[in-house]
């Protein structure tokens, strides 16, 4: 056997959701050249693991890291994780198609300062990432909202038949340069005067393409039930498969509904592919918006253009302290980003308990004070959901990490510890992994992940990033397999 490496006497957790199983794993070049119980050839350098877990690399299945990709390869907040690939493009913001422009309307801005945007086709965002690669592999979605906003000069209505025809043109475009498919986020303001044969109309390029259909739901409140259906009619009569991003029961009222909407997704996983993501917080962020602030128990800011010394404060107290009503208070703020704790903590554990959940950040990279989902999401399941509450067995939450992850979208030898798989592999000690970011201090990296390897090439060495930059951007598997841009 020909090696570059081994790490050997691991703890394999192949992603499969299979019990650990003692074992060595080889690399050679980009690729696992050999996994499980072998003999060590002479003259290969060997890395001792002592017991601690092999694993396939982390994929974030639902991330805002487009921008941050090109503006900090390194990836500090992902590889310290263990996060070896990025699906960006999601909540239907993405980084292209898009020219250049002086200002951007929210939530454009969640993906970073105006300066990042400037690629007028999808092709040419991917063909930078390919010159200018990153320390993680990328899935790339391409935004609904970034198509309304390159296309139309008004958002606040539906788009015309020519408005659409462009889109659905830009679309397929971005789906022949390497786009996994689209995602939607009719939430925002900039596509919430989409209506439903809008949104059919523009993703009739998906049909036929094995493509992804992500969504941030119209509403995650009281009319949850018929936003999921208007997502599944999509998915339908597009034939693509339905990601629920950061699934969620959003305000008091709605604590516990969370059994009616996994029941809805389990019944319609029997006629058509279905998935879903979710962070294990309960609290989410985005632009601050008042019904958000009207819904949660608590909201903090993480940043504010209008009052800057509002960041990483609770509204509540600059309310007081600037003795405003809400709308003052938007006005005086706007534009902002906001955490919002709107959750049941019991939802959100129950959402993880279900077989088709993958595990998203859904952080804000460039947030001042940002929600610690964007630096502690994976690390916090290893600690909480498996070490202290034993919601998964580490198996199985590393499956969701890694194997589900793989599969739902579409990715030809990635997710697994197997021989001749792509070498994105993470080892870290499965008694002392945890998240150190908080909602007070959100900006801190994991400890227990002692090394982390993208494409064979270490990029993360269990303090800080090696520098080496191997992501590459993957394509989906449409018949051909998957391949690599550049």
């Amino acid at each position: 056997m020909q090696a570059d490496f081994i790490i050997t006497n691991a703890l394999i957790v192949d992603g499969t959701g299979a019990p650990a199983v003692p074992g060595h794993l080889a690399i050679r070049g980009q690729t696992i050249a050999a996994v499980g119980q072998f003999a060590l050839p002479d003259g290969v350098p060997c890395i001792d693991a002592r017991g601690k877990v092999l694993a396939p690399g982390f994929i974030d299945s639902h991330t805002h890291d487009d921008g941050y990709l090109l503006a900090h390869p390194d990836m500090r907040p992902k590889v310290s994780q263990g996060i070896t690939t990025v699906v960006t493009g999601n909540c239907g913001i993405s980084l292209a198609p898009l020219s250049a422009r002086d200002a951007l309307p929210q939530p454009l801005d969640l993906l970073g300062p105006p300066a990042l945007f400037g690629f007028d086709t999808f092709a040419d965002w991917l063909a930078r990432l390919a010159r200018q690669p990153a320390a993680t592999n990328v899935i790339p979605l391409v935004g609904h909202t970034t198509l309304r906003v390159a296309v139309m000069d008004d958002t606040s209505r539906a788009a015309t038949p020519a408005e659409r025809s462009a889109m659905a043109a830009l679309l397929d475009e971005a789906m022949d340069a390497g786009a996994f498919g689209i995602s939607t986020g009719t939430f925002y303001p900039p596509a919430s005067a989409a209506p439903t044969d809008e949104l059919l109309d523009v993703c009739a390029p998906l049909a036929g393409r094995a493509a992804i259909y992500a969504t941030h739901l119209r509403d995650e409140a009281d009319a949850i039930v018929p936003a999921m259906e208007e997502a599944l009619l999509i998915g339908r009569a597009t034939g693509a498969r339905v990601v629920f991003s950061h699934h969620k029961l959003a305000g008091e009222r709605n604590h516990g509904r969370s059994r009616e909407t996994l029941d809805l997704i389990s019944r319609a996983a029997e006629s058509q592919p279905v998935c879903l993501d979710c962070h294990p917080y309960p609290a989410t962020s985005t632009m601050l918006r008042l019904d958000r602030v009207r819904l949660a128990s608590r909201t903090m800011i993480t940043w504010s253009q209008g009052y800057p010394e509002a960041t990483g404060r609770d509204y509540s107290d600059v309310q007081a302290e600037l003795g405003l009503d809400d709308d003052a208070m938007l006005a005086r703020l706007a534009p902002a980003g906001a955490i919002y704790f709107l959750m049941d903590p019991q939802d959100v554990t129950r959402i993880f308990e279900h077989p088709l959940t993958m595990v998203g950040s859904d952080g804000l990279p460039f947030d001042p004070h940002p929600h610690p989902r964007q630096w502690g999401t994976f690390t916090h399941v290893l600690r909480r959901l498996v070490r202290e509450e034993r919601v998964l067995s580490l198996p199985a939450a590393i499956h969701r990490m890694t194997g589900l992850a793989a599969e739902q979208y579409g990715l030809e030898k990635r997710g697994l510890l197997r021989k001749e798989y792509h070498a994105d592999v993470v080892l870290l000690d499965p008694e002392t992994v945890t998240d150190l970011a908080t909602f007070a201090a959100p900006v801190q990296q994991s400890q227990g992940i002692d090394a982390v390897w993208v494409n064979g090439e270490l990029v993360w060495n269990g303090q800080q990033p090696s520098g080496a930059l191997p992501g590459q951007v993957l394509k989906p598997a449409r018949g051909a397999g998957t391949e690599v841009v550049g």
